[in-house]
């Protein structure tokens, strides 16, 4: 039994730390930067605190996390970007103000309350004061877009009286607007922030942790020795890794640049040609958010808007998630058999139960997060033990290596692993007692000390991470505050169900065309969350189940991300393939094929993602309808790859590419003998492809 390692040697390795989206790498020079990286570590043991006793109030827990991220992020913007001291000075300053709201709603919780409609003249200044913050953040941040979106949201609160019918409303004065916005649970501090603060954060210093802790260079490890040898090794390494990762880290631009900058020159040099390489890169990190257990933040939210266990909305996820990265690999396949690529020498490769054998401690932690989030556990609870599992484990690590006999190293990993699963009986204070002892004995030993920085770095680069997602969940707070205030949601709502009981596939059309559109200028999760407040119970109104058009809203919102023209996980591959953003994205579409495809066939057969039981399993029951649908699925994804690529067993000609897109459609299709006629023409397609293959061969080969 070898004991793991904080650092390891892999085929692809990575940097520290790469830049976070809207800020440059580090913390900034002298002690400015020493100062934002201690706040950055305050913070996580803030979050990290309030997660394993919730001593505090939520509305307390909202604003100071809120208040958190204003300050981070604002030093972090004058650490990194402001050109002058007073333009440090200034963003200093906004920093400070910004924790000052959240200080300020801790102090005035109870007189808050108590003058609920009747603020004072200092609330409406600190109500003033968070909103502007957070735009300005957010701005800062993430860029124009959500900026400008949240702020027509805003500004219709204001004037909306002022508009024709339908889109007017009764009008509303100042107090009352700042007050539903700054102080209330349905604007700033909503369910958004609400998700943030008590599960998001959680769990990105938990993924930051592992990561610290060598987790990256064991997928990558395991990646290489499992599909490095596959027809286009390079290409296949990057999707199963990119996987792996989607299992502790959501996040999917970030992902394009952190692992891009090693996997895309690595296919380029294979020879798979640039655009391919980065839509290979961009396609499969994205799918992370969609990737059990973890998934991406969306998923949080969409379990808590919903009232629904976190375990339900991961069993939803599991079948689309093995089509979206089944039909990645399947492309690939396809692609560098076009290209006559082979795979990487299996000598030279890691072998992959080696990597597991040497670092197997790593995996406890998520096999410890998996049960508990299965058992019925909340998510708060599954990540923050999941998180002091991963802990224990790091500092457990250089005080075994202390230990010479191979038998009391055993008997030291058991001793600790049983005191930490203690807190299943005894509660968090138990975890807490094994880690402080852990970090007494680490403070007497030079390479415990090294492995105290290795965690305290990790609570600092985790708040880091999270900074985005925050931000983006406070700002969105605007939108979702403007709905619930001023009912414009009902109207959106009432136009779709109008043209739905005509039309059910065309309201689906417009839904994704929403999600698609606004998905060009921000990230997924306010695209989510303003999409899914306006289509989701409309789609519910029209029979699509609650979950289903949920995980509908919140597929096109990943996508929106590959999809031209804007895609920005594509252009964020751009840089390191050396080509065309654009060209990357029509690559990138073509990859995510299952991505475009399993929400529609969802709606129409929910049992593709676990829900309700169609006709088919009346007859033959739901694990025949499952199977049956899974297998139509896989074809029909199938013969569009190919049709995309251009390839099956050889080169596919133009008609054979057309009739494999029909026999796909007509396998997708929900309709009345369309599956009949899909596998007849997928079965005429390829038996006449293969013969015609087979008669080029015989004919080559007797030349």
């Amino acid at each position: 039994m070898t004991e793991p390692k904080p650092q390891t040697q892999t085929f692809l390795s990575s940097e520290p730390e790469e830049a976070t989206e809207g800020l440059p790498p580090g913390w900034g020079e002298g002690l400015a930067g020493r100062v934002a990286f201690w706040i950055a570590v305050a913070f996580s043991a803030f979050q990290l605190y309030t997660a394993a006793y919730g001593t505090l109030p939520s509305q307390v827990v909202r604003a100071m996390h809120v208040g958190f991220l204003l300050l981070l992020g604002f030093v972090l913007i004058g650490n990194l970007t402001a050109r002058s001291t007073i333009g440090k000075a200034w963003f200093w300053l906004l920093g400070g103000l910004g924790m000052a709201t959240g200080i300020y709603n801790w102090i005035e919780y109870v007189p808050l309350i108590q003058r609920s409609g009747f603020l004072t003249h200092m609330d409406l200044v600190v109500g003033v004061m968070l909103i502007v913050l957070v735009f300005e953040g957010a701005r800062r941040l993430m860029g124009l877009p959500l900026a400008i979106i949240a702020g027509i949201f805003l500004a219709y609160c204001f004037l909306g009286h002022y508009l024709p019918a339908p889109f007017i409303h009764r009008g509303y004065d100042f107090a009352q607007i700042i007050e539903n916005f700054a102080f209330g649970t349905e604007g700033i501090y909503g369910t958004p922030v609400y998700v943030s603060a008590a599960y998001i954060f959680i769990f990105v210093v938990f993924a930051a942790f592992l990561e610290r802790a060598g987790m990256i260079a064991l997928f990558n490890d395991v990646a290489l020795g499992l599909v490095g040898s596959w027809r286009g090794g390079p290409a296949q390494v990057c999707v199963l890794s990119s996987a792996l990762m989607g299992t502790i880290s959501g996040s999917g631009v970030a992902n394009v640049v952190a692992s891009g900058q090693f996997t895309i020159p690595l296919m380029k040099r294979f020879g798979f040609r640039p655009a391919f390489a980065g839509g290979v890169e961009a396609t499969s990190s994205m799918g992370g958010q969609i990737m059990p257990p973890v998934m991406g933040a969306v998923a949080f939210i969409m379990a808590e808007t919903l009232n629904v266990p976190y375990a339900a909305v991961v069993k939803a996820a599991i079948i689309p998630a093995m089509l979206y990265f089944g039909a990645c690999f399947w492309q690939v396949y396809l692609e560098a058999g076009k290209a006559r690529l082979s795979g990487m020498d299996k000598a030279a490769l890691p072998n992959p139960w080696e990597a597991v054998k040497e670092h197997w401690a790593l995996i406890l932690p998520l096999a410890a997060l998996v049960y508990l989030l299965f058992a019925g556990y909340t998510p708060i609870f599954a990540g923050t033990m999941g998180l002091a599992l991963t802990i224990v484990l790091i500092l457990g690590t250089p005080l075994a290596a202390l230990i010479g006999p191979f038998a009391f190293r055993v008997m030291f990993w058991i001793a600790l692993g049983l005191a930490a699963a203690a807190f299943m009986k005894f509660g968090v204070n138990i975890l807490a007692l094994v880690m402080a002892g852990l970090v007494l004995a680490c403070l007497l030993f030079k390479g415990g000390r090294e492995t105290l920085v290795i965690c305290i770095e990790s609570l600092a680069y985790g708040a880091k991470n999270a900074l985005q997602v925050g931000i983006a969940c406070a700002i969105v707070g605007i939108v979702i505050g403007t709905l619930t205030l001023t009912g414009i949601a009902s109207t959106f709502i009432g136009a779709i169900i109008a043209i739905g009981q005509d039309n059910l596939f065309v309201s689906l059309i417009l839904t994704m065309i929403t999600c698609l559109v606004l998905g060009m200028g921000i990230p997924t999760i306010p695209n989510y969350i303003i999409t899914s407040s306006l289509a989701g119970p409309a789609l519910l109104e029209l029979g699509v189940p609650l979950l289903v058009s949920h995980m509908f809203v919140f597929y096109f919102g990943i996508m929106a991300d590959l999809t031209p023209p804007v895609a920005l996980a594509a252009f964020a591959a751009a840089p390191m393939a050396r080509e065309s953003g654009m060209k990357i994205a029509v690559q990138a579409s073509k990859l995510a094929v299952a991505g475009f495809v399993v929400p529609f066939m969802a709606v129409y057969t929910p049992a593709l993602m676990l829900q309700d039981a169609g006709h088919i399993a009346a007859s033959y029951g739901y694990p025949v309808e499952v199977t049956y649908i899974v297998f139509k699925a896989c074809l029909g994804i199938a013969l569009w790859g190919a049709a995309a690529v251009g390839f099956l067993i050889g080169p596919l000609a133009i008609w054979e590419r057309l009739a494999a897109f029909l026999a796909g459609v007509l396998l997708i299709a929900a309709l009345p003998l369309t599956d009949e006629a899909g596998y007849l023409l997928a079965a005429l397609v390829i038996g006449q492809h293969w013969w015609r293959m087979h008669r080029a061969r015989h004919a080559t080969a007797v030349r």
